[in-house]
């Protein structure tokens, strides 16, 4: 995804890319030595090897190169012919390590995506040994390729090799990678002469090329032999059918050499000026505004909110990049459009070297806000017909509003990424934090309602900690102990119960500070719950009351039931069964006076158990027989099940098996009832 080093079907899907599913694999140009290289490394007896010992790890292959060279695309095509062979039948995982901005990515996202590749959901908040521990772990098992693009060093390749000889890891990278052991890098540079001819004369034909020859041959040697620059020349002179060879080349001996480039890398930027300068200036601008894409993917909406112009004008410019070499697509019903990694250097360069501040500041909150706008159109696509949603979705751009739900679901699934990096941006940009605010929150409730809370947890902790980053900064306590309770919900849901109580206990202060009692009452219950679940009962007892007495004051009702049984589970579990039965009563009562018949009932099964666990059996009968009395009212034959088998207990306890053996053969039944209704309603629902 980095370089390019092949062509296409066409010239509408540059080299280097992913091609889509159901075309044929990209033309591949060249490369047969560095391609036996590789082939021989795989069955290089290695140090374990020749000491008699079975091989720890996978075996790396290294692929270096400066950008532009097509180290991406060799990868590509020595890993599509050894999947070809069969003896990798796990497939190929792919991540790439570095931003399009030149920063490496964090092993969390890189390793959180082998997992999702794989079917593996990897916790919310969990870090990145945590994270690449489970890549690990799933590799054991499999034979799989893993194609490592575009590493930084040693420290982001090492953590992700399987512990497994049966894998192989190919990685591509612009110098070696010193630290890991064994690794001989494959070093390219431009492609030979005739390789690099027949890449040109598969974009523009035989003609061009036939007719002058040795010109060809002495623009490939312009461009470096670097495939990136070829394929722009190419889509250059594909562009003018009218122009020679003879003129490009001459174009691009007149080009100034960039001083700030090494010399290696210079024809790949002359080429690229070459191609924005022949644009004209409204196309050239939208090109460069491309460098604020997030993660360098693009999409007509993004072209078109950056350059201010009308969707289909974006689509249209997008696709003359994608035919020029200087994007690449995905090719689906809905294109996704990337900036290769090797032009998004010289993209963001020319960027700030002609464009003003103020105006890549209006042009990126535009693309943001737009952003907003989707996301939200998105999520009320999946509300009922009329409803106030629906209404408001019906005033919007036909350009902004979707199909339907599964062509939203669909958009969601293919721009995750480039929405999520899109919340980063906005957070780090530090002046956009209104915007920002707005973008994760419209992205958490298309992500809930598309994907569940529970599947799209992981990517849900991630902003719900952008939000703390901005609450913090900006200091807004109340979005700081929403932020705070969300994060430690996560936390506590995926077993880290202690960090969840650091959060719940800061999000009580910060509630505290905002003066909001929501906050500040959930946050309290929810320390006692995670007391209660480190198994500290006291604490845990104390803070429910705490929670409670809040709730009292505020007549809150429901919560207060809760909280009633809340302290009573935990007086239980303590063995201070008069306290427990006091709170259980009092939930009883509280539901009671809420019409909550199905909580009332189960809260006097729970003042039942606990008379049991007291040793008072005979009051145990009478609530148990009280309890059945309201689960038979509320219709829960589940509840009234199991209250007629405790009853059953209860009478074997208190001798009287006869009428214990009644109740058990009425649970049977009812169980039985149960079961029949559960047919009747899955047979009617498949219907």
């Amino acid at each position: 995804m980095t370089d390019q080093a092949v062509d296409t079907s066409g010239p509408a899907e540059a080299a280097g890319t992913e091609e889509p599913s159901g075309t044929a694999p990209p033309q591949f140009f060249g490369r047969a030595r560095e391609l036996k290289a590789l082939r021989a490394d795989i069955e290089r007896a290695g140090l374990d090897t020749l000491a008699g010992r079975k091989a720890a790890r996978a075996r790396v292959l290294l692929i270096a190169g400066r950008p532009g060279s097509g180290r991406t695309a060799l990868a590509e095509e020595l890993t599509r012919g050894l999947l070809a062979e069969g003896d990798h039948p796990d497939g190929l995982l792919r991540v790439r390590l570095t931003d399009p901005g030149g920063a490496p990515v964090p092993t969390e996202r890189t390793a959180r995506e082998l997992l999702d590749r794989m079917g593996v959901t990897g916790p919310p908040g969990a870090d990145g040994d945590e994270l690449s521990g489970m890549v690990r772990e799933e590799l054991a098992g499999r034979r799989a390729l893993l194609l490592l693009d575009d590493a930084a060093d040693a420290e982001q390749v090492d953590p992700l090799l399987p512990d497994n000889p049966d894998c192989l890891v190919v990685a591509t990278s612009e110098g070696p990678l010193t630290g890991i052991p064994g690794v001989r890098p494959c070093t390219i540079g431009g492609l030979d002469a005739g390789s690099a001819v027949r890449l040109l004369a598969r974009t523009i034909g035989e003609v061009r090329i036939t007719v002058d020859p040795r010109t060809a041959e002495t623009l490939t040697e312009e461009c470096g032999g670097l495939p990136a620059a070829l394929v722009m020349v190419a889509g250059w002179l594909a562009a003018r059918p009218m122009a020679s060879v003879a003129d490009v080349t001459k174009q691009l001996r007149e080009l100034p050499d960039d001083t700030e480039q090494s010399t290696g890398s210079r024809p790949l930027a002359r080429a690229f000026r070459l191609a924005h300068d022949s644009l004209p200036p409204t196309a050239a601008r939208i090109l460069r505004l491309l460098a604020l894409a997030p993660a360098g993917l693009a999409d007509a909406h993004t072209a078109s909110a950056l350059a201010g112009c009308s969707v289909s004008a974006a689509q249209t410019t997008l696709d003359d990049f994608v035919a020029l070499g200087l994007l690449h697509t995905n090719g689906a019903d809905q294109p996704q459009y990337e900036v290769p990694g090797c032009l998004a250097p010289l993209l963001r360069a020319l960027l700030e070297a002609r464009d003003r501040p103020a105006e890549l500041q209006l042009a990126r909150a535009r693309m943001l806000e737009r952003t907003v706008r989707l996301l939200q159109s998105c999520r009320a696509v999946t509300e009922p017909e009329g409803s106030p949603a629906r209404r408001k979705l019906a005033g919007l751009p036909r350009s902004l509003r979707f199909p339907g739900p599964e062509a939203a679901a669909e958009w969601l699934r293919i721009r995750r990424p480039a929405l999520l990096a899109s919340a980063r941006i906005a957070v780090e940009d530090g002046e956009l934090d209104t915007l920002a605010r707005r973008l994760v929150a419209a992205l958490v409730r298309a992500l809930a309602v598309h994907q569940g809370t529970e599947a799209a947890a992981p990517e849900l902790y991630g902003l719900h900690g952008l939000v703390l980053a901005v609450a913090e900064r900006r200091e807004l306590p109340r979005e700081r102990a929403a932020a705070l309770l969300n994060l430690a919900d996560l936390d506590a849901r995926t077993g880290r119960t202690r960090e969840a109580l650091a959060r719940y206990r800061a999000a009580l202060d910060a509630g505290r500070a905002a003066k909001d009692p929501y906050a500040t009452g959930r946050a309290m219950e929810s320390v006692g719950g995670a007391y209660a679940e480190l198994g500290d009962f006291q604490r845990a007892s104390d803070w429910y009351g705490r929670a409670l007495a809040q709730r009292l004051t505020q007549g809150e009702r429901a919560d207060e039931a809760r909280l009633y049984g809340r302290l009573g589970a935990v007086h239980t579990y303590a063995g201070r069964y008069g306290e427990a039965l006091r709170n259980w009563r009092a939930a009883a009562a509280g539901y009671r006076r809420l019409g909550d018949v199905p909580a009332q009932a189960r809260a006097l099964s729970e003042a039942a158990r606990v008379q049991e666990y007291a040793g008072r059996p005979h009051e145990s009968l009478h609530t148990c027989q009280e309890a059945v009395e309201w689960a038979r009212r509320a219709g829960d034959v589940r509840l009234q099940a199991a209250l007629e088998l405790r009853l059953a207990d209860t009478l074997d306890r208190l001798g009287d098996p006869a009428a214990a053996k009644l109740h058990r053969g009425l649970a049977d039944r009812l169980l039985g009832q149960e079961s029949v209704t559960c047919e009747i309603r899955s047979a009617a629902t498949e219907k």
